[in-house]
């Protein structure tokens, strides 16, 4: 007996097997460009590969003070610094794709914005083409990366932040660019915040050094050797000039204790100028910052008695 097969069910059946076939197509192309990748990289969990790419460089950094860019870059007294910055601290993962070049940048760089959409990623800055300025300043001052320079009329970039809770906040940075040689390139670099480390100070800081003009640095200590130690609370100082780049100020060390009024004056000196340098190591203008040491003349602050410190004091 001839059993009928109703139209309906065939093209449902038909259409089942097309999935179940492209289904095998995509995770057979997933598997190859993932043999195709450098040994030890891998997709980032916050964020995926664009289809059609490998992965031909991949660093990971644990417990990295890092700088956000979140605008264009100029020339500040020689040097080249972003117009805004935030400082975050955290693991760090930079991975860089080499993808197909039967796509543009543009094409790339919009799929990473519609997956940063659907993922529920908050857009803190994004330029295109010639407005991100000279593609020279991304690749070698903002990535360290050379392979990334090219024209600037094919580069793409964003910052985003995923919000949620601390201990699940991380920061995204994407820059898509294609070479003059018609290499195309997507570079990522993926924040996971440390619990408890965001740097949310700044902004408080700088109201209160314009209101008394003077304000105590938390964060540092000094051993036996008058060697400089860093630790928390630091941070909020490094964001609060990184941000505000007029800022001119006086770093000012106190200190008091057993010797002449000289020695101790000198020790201070050498206090104010190992932070002043250490700033300077982190990216901060030298010409910004004044460093003096004044010994005991001053051992009382607001905070009653902190004969033994060192204070950021506005230069007007």
């Amino acid at each position: 007996m001839k059993v009928q097969t109703n139209p309906r069910s065939r093209r449902h059946l038909f259409i089942l097997c097309c999935c179940a076939l492209i289904e095998i197509f995509a995770s057979r192309l997933i598997y190859a460009q993932q043999e195709d990748d450098i040994s030890g990289a891998s997709d980032h969990a916050a964020f995926g590969r664009f289809p059609d790419s490998k992965i031909i460089l991949y660093e990971e950094t644990k417990d990295e003070n890092y700088q956000l860019v979140l605008g264009n870059f100029r020339r500040v007294a020689g040097r080249v610094v972003p117009e805004s910055v935030k400082q975050l601290r955290g693991d760090v993962t930079r991975i860089t794709y080499e993808v197909s070049n039967s796509y543009t940048s543009s094409a790339v760089f919009a799929y990473f914005v519609e997956q940063a959409q659907k993922l529920g990623y908050t857009q803190l800055f994004r330029c295109a083409g010639r407005e991100c300025g000279n593609s020279n300043y991304w690749a070698n001052t903002a990535f360290n990366n050379r392979i990334l320079y090219g024209p600037e009329r094919n580069q793409f970039f964003m910052a985003l932040e995923l919000s949620g809770t601390t201990q699940t906040k991380n920061y995204l940075s994407v820059y898509v660019i294609t070479r003059a040689n018609k290499r195309l390139y997507a570079y990522l670099e993926i924040v996971d915040m440390k619990s408890g480390s965001p740097s949310e100070g700044a902004d408080s800081l700088l109201q209160k050094l314009r209101n008394t003009g003077s304000i105590r640095i938390r964060g540092l200590e000094f051993d036996e050797q008058d060697r400089l130690q860093v630790g928390e609370g630091f941070d909020d100082v490094v964001s609060l000039l990184e941000e505000n780049l007029s800022l001119q100020i006086y770093l000012v060390a106190h200190l008091s204790g057993a010797g002449d009024i000289a020695s101790l004056k000198a020790r201070s000196l050498d206090r104010a100028s190992q932070v002043r340098e250490h700033l300077t190591s982190l990216g901060i203008d030298s010409s910004r910052i004044n460093a003096q040491g004044i010994g005991p003349l001053a051992p009382d602050c607001a905070e009653g008695d902190c004969s033994n410190r060192i204070e950021l004091v506005l230069r007007k």
